[in-house]
């Protein structure tokens, strides 16, 4: 039971104390959004799984009922404190576009787990948060709970959704990690973002894939993120090409937003900072993984969680791509694999790369 009073009596300079409570912890940006149910936001909602945009996440279908609101999640919220990290990179994420003999592995999965990295910060921040107003209770989520993090972060003013579906902030650019703290307390709302993209389509016209089939939705099923980290067995052969050296999510939407300018790399946690070995890895050296060794290699990554066998499957549509005889090799080895998913993409990549041997010969 909510004690009322917490609804109430709240120090006034709180919502300051918060915000630069949140950047000594390394939160690039903090805001609040009230806890009730937003109509439009939850038809939004169901109207995108209505259209199958979700594709194989069935999660999001199954607890639409907990996704349209905070309050339907936790009856007891009052408030939710919206919190923004930065990941800017320090290099141009589209260096390796035709590095094809090296694979490309999105920005955020190259240094540590941001689930881990955030969700520690966010404990962090709501232990202070009970500690100021003794009785207060919270709640903290990062990307594992069905909470709509984007359109929160939206209405608690540190970004807005732009045309690429993901928050854009006028400071860090598209480049943020999202959490958030459910709280009892009854905090007064920060003024919702304004959105910025005016005419631009730049992250439209830059998929790969045409994943957005308007501006503001995307086809979770066209796109490469999802593809290579969600999507389960064989990727489509229409999108095979398409994939390029890209084996672990794609940056090219977020890359060419034109707000990234302002947002800087030295703002970025530590923690995110790529791993040397992840910045160019050689399609080779990672096609010879087994299990044991990609377990090594990727631990405490969040590459980690798709498992063997959909990494190298990636892995070997983008030696398929990579036109490079040198890989034929470890891709004919892999057409013997136990796993028939893996075994029928090496196949796919061996019948690319032949006639470029046949050419050299």
């Amino acid at each position: 039971m909510v004690n009322p009073a917490l609804t109430i009596k709240i120090s006034d300079d709180l919502a300051s104390r918060l915000s630069d409570k949140a950047r000594a912890l390394g939160f690039s940006a903090c805001g609040v959004a009230s806890a009730r149910e937003d109509p439009v936001r939850g038809a939004r909602l169901e109207e995108w799984l209505g259209e199958g945009h979700h594709g194989s996440m069935e999660w999001m279908e199954t607890r639409l009922h907990h996704r349209r609101s905070p309050q339907s999640l936790w009856p007891e919220a009052r408030s939710v404190i919206a919190l923004g990290m930065s990941y800017a990179p320090g290099r141009d994420p589209l260096a390796l576009e035709n590095a094809r003999s090296h694979a490309r592995i999105s920005v955020y999965a190259q240094g540590k787990d941001y689930h881990d990295v955030v969700k520690k910060r966010l404990k962090a921040l709501a232990r202070w948060l009970t500690e100021q107003e003794p009785g207060a209770e919270v709640k903290v989520f990062v990307d594992t709970a069905p909470v709509m993090e984007k359109p929160l972060g939206e209405a608690a003013g540190i970004g807005w959704q732009g045309k690429h579906t993901n928050l854009v902030s006028p400071e860090h650019g598209s480049w943020l990690f999202l959490g958030a703290i459910y709280t009892t307390l009854d905090l007064a709302p920060s003024d919702p973002q304004r959105d910025q993209c005016g005419t631009c389509r730049a992250c439209l016209d830059a998929c790969p894939t045409d994943a957005f089939p308007s501006p503001y939705v995307i086809d979770a099923r066209r796109c490469i993120s999802y593809l290579t980290i969600e999507h389960k067995g064989a990727v489509p052969e229409e999108f095979r090409i398409a994939l390029g050296n890209r084996i672990y999510g794609c940056d090219d939407c977020l890359a060419v937003c034109p707000w990234n300018k302002f947002a800087q790399a030295a703002h970025a946690a530590r923690e995110f900072m790529p791993r040397a070995e992840l910045v160019a890895p050689r399609l080779a050296e990672l096609l010879a993984l087994g299990d044991a060794g990609f377990r090594r290699v990727f631990s405490g990554s969040p590459i980690k969680r798709i498992g063997r066998n959909r990494f190298v499957r990636n892995c070997l549509y983008a030696a398929g791509n990579s036109g490079d005889a040198a890989l034929i090799g470890p891709v004919r080895t892999l057409t013997q694999d136990p796993d028939a998913v893996v075994a029928e993409a090496a196949e796919w990549a061996l019948a690319r790369l032949e006639p470029n041997l046949r050419a050299a010969l």
